[in-house]
């Protein structure tokens, strides 16, 4: 089992963002070298809260990461041009020195679609893009048009350093964009929002559809770690129920597969979705995703909107202190 951290960059929106910044430069100094992977996502539009755009910050932070791989969970691809899309992670490939991973993602919210004119056929559109980001990132001459682009015989400017290219993972929620991520991506990025059950049925499904599992299988999952799981809860209880009332809001519950709802009062919505404990909670949690799901890489978010910075760094010390060292 490897270890990431997942920079979630929302905040209020009269929040200085330069201490946003070093909060969490502070946080990925602190764990770059017990950690394997660091990753930032991407919303447009995301009122309440102020959220920054992941390719200049993912740039800013690999002069940070040390050996740590860097990578987007997930860039929104089918409302970017596809030869941005490709040249960006190329470039980051390279200031990364060959340790970037591609996170995508389809999108799901109505106000980022219409700000980008977005056609109906979503799927369609996201699939085409990736398909061309894909070819020109492996080095092709594409021919191809789309929702906002056009190339005749074009090859990128520049190449990544991973050949044939970064790997792909695809963040999915319904059990169709988990089968879809079995055709069109290395792996699945398994969603920070399902429980524990619903995400092991969808690897059954991710796994049967690819015809065998994937070399890595990597999951975003929240995380506090107090002395007592009393304190972790209450800990996190006010920053998690306003951040999950906000996908609420913007419509991510009714991505999630039917048998799967985020509209639940805290108790409920916490029971096998989050990690939250004590060390030995935090330890035996952590493997339940190992030998329910085959998780190889845990990425947690230890820091939602609201929460001061130094109730996120006590999450990472206790874990560094207490729990990683299980793992070693």
């Amino acid at each position: 089992m490897r270890f990431g951290l997942f920079l979630l960059w929302q905040d209020r929106p009269d929040a200085d963002p330069r201490l946003a910044a070093a909060e969490l430069i502070e946080q990925v100094r602190l764990v770059r070298d017990r950690f394997d992977l660091v990753l930032s996502g991407q919303h447009f539009l995301s009122q309440p809260w102020q959220m920054a755009q992941p390719v200049p910050w993912l740039a800013r932070i690999a002069a940070e990461a040390g050996e740590m791989r860097v990578g987007s969970g997930v860039l929104l691809i089918t409302l970017l041009n596809p030869v941005e899309v490709a040249e960006n992670v190329a470039t980051l490939d390279a200031i990364t020195g060959g340790r970037f991973v591609f996170g995508v993602g389809l999108g799901y919210r109505q106000e980022e679609n219409a700000a980008f004119d977005l056609p109906d056929r979503r799927v369609r559109v996201f699939t085409e893009k990736l398909d061309v980001i894909r070819r020109l990132l492996e080095g092709e001459e594409v021919t191809a048009a789309g929702h906002g682009y056009r190339l005749e015989r074009a090859r990128a400017g520049i190449r990544p350093v991973q050949r044939p290219r970064p790997p792909i993972w695809l963040g999915a929620d319904a059990d169709s964009a988990v089968r879809r991520a079995a055709h069109v991506a290395d792996t699945w990025l398994v969603n920070p929002h399902s429980t524990l059950g619903e995400l092991e049925r969808q690897v059954a499904l991710l796994i049967e559809e690819r015809g065998s599992p994937p070399a890595e299988l990597p999951a975003i999952r929240e995380l506090c770690v107090r002395p007592t799981d009393e304190e972790a809860i209450e800990a996190a209880r006010p920053y998690l129920d306003r951040k999950y009332s906000s996908y609420v809001a913007w419509g991510q519950s009714e991505v999630l597969p039917p048998t799967d709802t985020l509209r639940r009062e805290w108790d409920e919505l916490r029971h096998d979705r989050f990690i939250l404990g004590s060390p030995d909670t935090v330890v035996a949690q952590i493997r339940e995703h190992e030998w329910r799901l085959g998780v190889t890489e845990l990425c947690f978010r230890v820091q939602w909107p609201g929460m001061p910075a130094e109730a996120a760094m006590r999450t990472l010390d206790l874990f560094l202190s207490d729990v990683a060292p299980r793992f070693d």
